[in-house]
């Protein structure tokens, strides 16, 4: 009975039971614990009333006159069962109590508060929250009723602008109740807005003023919420605070944890916290606790444990279903204990009479024998299967073919596929002629995998990602390169990779195409392939070095720097050669910036660089004049210890200041000599009296004679005369101040200008102080300074030449 009344509720085929159909089933008494997400079946339509009329008597010994009569008013409102249970309800006066965590009571349903709730939703889903919204709002709805706040709640499509809208109804007078905080969390929940999930969660009894308390299913949604977000951590910390605030966590508490401890293969956790759900809590486990325990053992490869639970679950008087042997089936083939599994299939009609062994079941046990390559097996459970009244579905029939292909029977394939055609019952599908293809191409028999292509267009059968990737894989390792790349072209023509009904395609399998391609000059071609698997989520580092090194050979370095970039977003780590071939060929083609830019890439990615890819790359951007990008670039260098070139600083250096960037080329200048490094000075302030930017030259030999460097005496000449024409006398004087504190035992051939200058200017103490160290006309003291004619050196000598004691300071 249970299974008729499920196909009524789930109408459609293949549609998942929902809020609904878990109502009924919890009314009718058809499932021992509540229903939660994680347990939800897929139905068929199936009509009731053959069902009936084949068996009835078998139906009715498992329902009560209670179901019987309720099951009588369902003919009547088939597609509504609401609306068949207030029928009921009115007629037999009783109160039905559904799942507290689900629906906690049934109003009528009110065509007006519908309306209301729609326009409302649509007027929110249009526009933007703000207080002419909420003046609209109040107007089209003065009063708000439970169901029209739910309904709304259900209709808004942005979880933010639902928790909005939750805020201001209460905000205007609407208490809530445990119905719809619950709903507001769901759906916070299910859209991954958890910590705003969590917020409402605690502040639920302050904000509703203690009329909602809290209850474990308000923490079960935000545990099962977090555990779908991958947070396994998150809902344990929930779960502790939950005791800790002295809210008993009930059997479904347990599962839902159990559940996503297991998923994350944390099997010692879940061990303990089923040990603490018996010893601390008491809580009995249900049906669906061993379902979850069974199943989650088993894929953690321990199937042994599995089994364990699976024994255990007469202690606590729970009935297994068929979900659990199927489930402890399945863990048993993996494991490859088949004749176990197939004994404990056996066991299952001992147990009860209305347990059965399923399509499910047989298909499971089908595949563990295929597993081990024990065909006659898998086919004596089939002909088991077809004897009970069975019908295989076509994962039952592709299973089986599988098996067959890997044990080279196809003799008994064909057998079977003849069968299955006349008779009706199975028709192949992609699936099984992708199964065929592999079989031959693994066999050498690629003749025969071409044929199976030609029949499946036959048959109307369309070819699916696979299709196609074992076809030119083996064209390819056979050297049939014309025919792989005519598949090949077909394949991104019709966009088949994009179709999101297939399987999800494997890069790997079309790396010796994108090769072949590459090889020969069509690379875009091969990168269109590799853009469409991209775009279904599929990627493989080596398909990319292919198609960055295609580029490379063709001379399209930006569309390989385009695919560079692709990824490293997907953190994937280039090679070195990758790096390599790209800045060289971005060079070659005058593109210094990009080539840069994938060198500071290739540091990111844990790779050295030679230093003549340094050196390159700075030679290519002050060719190109990239003065601000140089000064960035010898940065860099100084940062990773990569030693200078001189004449690469000096040039750098030149390109700032011709740039006006002086402030910069001063600051280059000192990382430069602060690292041990030095520049030309003297060709620096020769091209600077050139340009006739004398400040900057006299700064430049200021700091030359800071860092001791040999300079050219007829340079400081130079400026000096320099900056006295153009009236600089302070810097001029400065300069010669300099000169003198630093010792210098030399004679400038500036200093009768600098003098006339002076006092011109009428700076009387400078002017002093210049000419008693001009050079007397006779009887000059042979133990005083030398001034050699012609070019010479600066020399420092820090006893002579000094200035006097007396003079401190002069006003420049």
């Amino acid at each position: 009975m249970s299974n008729i009344f499920l196909t009524l509720i789930g109408r459609k085929k293949k549609k998942k039971i929902g809020k609904r159909g878990r109502e009924w089933c919890l009314f009718l008494g058809f499932l021992p614990t509540p229903c939660e997400p994680t347990y939800k079946y897929k139905l068929q339509i199936i009509k009731v009333n053959q069902l009936m009329a084949a068996n009835p008597v078998s139906h009715s010994r498992s329902f009560t006159n209670f179901g019987w009569q309720l099951f009588s008013f369902i003919f009547k409102f088939k597609s509504r069962p609401r609306s068949a249970l207030r029928c009921y309800s009115s007629q037999h006066g009783n109160n039905f109590c559904f799942n507290e965590e689900l629906v906690d009571n049934v109003e009528p349903k009110s065509s007006t508060k519908t309306k209301r709730a729609k326009a409302m939703a649509r007027l929110i889903n249009s526009k933007p929250w703000s207080n002419d919204l909420e003046s609209s709002l109040s107007t089209l709805s003065p009063s708000l009723s439970k169901t029209t706040v739910l309904q709304t709640l259900h209709l808004i499509s942005a979880p933010a602008k639902a928790l909005r809208f939750f805020k201001w109804v209460q905000e205007m007078g609407f208490s809530h109740n445990d119905q719809s905080y619950f709903l507001m969390l769901e759906i916070l929940g299910r859209t991954r807005n958890l910590n705003a999930a969590r917020n409402l969660l605690f502040s639920l009894e302050k904000k509703s003023e203690g009329v909602v308390k809290l209850e474990d299913r308000f923490f079960n949604s935000l545990i099962r919420n977090y555990g779908r977000a991958g947070l396994f951590q998150e809902s344990l910390k929930v779960f502790a605070t939950m005791k800790s605030l002295g809210v008993s966590p009930s059997v479904i508490t347990f599962n839902s944890l159990l559940s996503i401890l297991l998923k994350r293969g944390r099997t010692n956790m879940a061990r303990n916290l089923y040990d603490e759900m018996l010893s601390t809590y008491g809580v009995t486990p249900d049906t669906y606790t061993f379902n979850i325990l069974i199943r989650g053992f088993c894929m953690n490869s321990m199937v042994d444990e599995g089994f364990r639970f699976f024994q255990e679950i007469s202690r606590f008087k729970c009935e297994p279903d068929v979900i659990t042997y199927n489930t402890i089936v399945d863990g048993l083939c993996r494991a490859g204990k088949v004749d176990i599994a197939r004994n404990v299939m056996k066991g299952m009609s001992n147990k009860s009479r209305d347990l059965n062994p399923n399509v499910v079941t047989y298909t499971t046990l089908i595949r563990g024998f295929c597993m081990k390559q024990e065909i006659d097996d898998a086919l004596s459970v089939l002909e088991e299967m077809i004897s009970r009244g069975l019908k295989p579905n076509r994962i039952t029939y592709n299973t089986l073919i599988k098996g067959l292909c890997e044990a080279q029977r196809f003799d008994k394939i064909k057998e079977i596929l003849e069968g299955t055609v006349t008779h009706g019952g199975f028709t192949p599908d992609t699936c099984t002629f992708n199964t065929l293809m592999h079989a031959h191409c693994n066999s050498g028999n690629l003749d025969e995998a071409l044929k199976v292509f030609a029949k499946m267009s036959e048959l109307q059968v369309q070819p699916d990602s696979a299709t196609y990737s074992v076809l030119i894989r083996s064209l390819c390792q056979q050297g049939d390169y014309d025919r792989a790349e005519k598949l090949s072209d077909e394949l991104a023509e019709k966009e088949i990779l994009l179709n999101d009904a297939g399987c999800r395609p494997l890069v790997a399998a079309y790396n010796p195409m994108f090769e072949y391609l590459c090889r020969n000059g069509k690379t875009r071609k091969a990168e269109g392939i590799f853009r469409q698997l991209m775009k279904r989520g599929t990627q493989d580092p080596p398909s990319f070095k292919t198609m960055i090194m295609g580029h490379c050979k063709e001379g399209t370095f930006e569309a390989g720097y385009e695919l560079l970039v692709l990824m490293l977003r997907r953190d994937f780590v280039p090679d070195a050669e990758i790096y390599e071939s790209l800045i060289d060929g971005l060079l070659q083609k005058g593109k210094p910036l990009l080539a840069q830019q994938t060198l500071e890439k290739m540091l990111k990615s844990s790779h050295l660089p030679r230093t003549s890819i340094f050196h390159s790359i700075l030679a290519a951007l002050l060719e190109k004049g990239f003065a601000p990008e140089s000064a960035g670039f010898v940065t860099l260098m100084l940062e990773r210890k990569i030693r200078q070139n001189i004449d690469f600083s000096t040039h750098v250096t030149k390109l700032l200041f011709g740039s006006g960037l002086r402030d910069r080329a001063f600051e280059l200048l000192g990382m430069l000599y602060e690292n041990g490094y030095s520049v030309k000075i003297e060709e620096l302030v020769s091209f600077l009296c050139q340009k006739r930017k004398l400040s900057e030259a006299c700064k430049l030999l200021q700091f030359s004679l800071q860092k001791q460097q040999d300079v050219d005496v007829d340079l400081f000449n130079t400026v000096i005369i320099g900056l006295t024409e153009i009236k600089k006398l302070s810097e001029a004087f400065g300069l010669y101040y300099e000169l003198v504190e630093k010792g210098v035992h030399q004679q400038l051939a500036c200093l009768d200008d600098l003098k006339t200058a002076l006092e011109v200017a009428g700076r009387s103490d400078e002017v002093e102080f210049v000419s008693k160290r001009m050079p007397r006309p006779q009887n000059l003291d042979e133990s005083a300074p030398k001034y050699r004619a012609g070019k010479s050196r600066l020399q420092m000598n820090y006893c002579a030449w000094t200035a006097p004691k007396h003079f401190t300071c002069f006003p420049w």
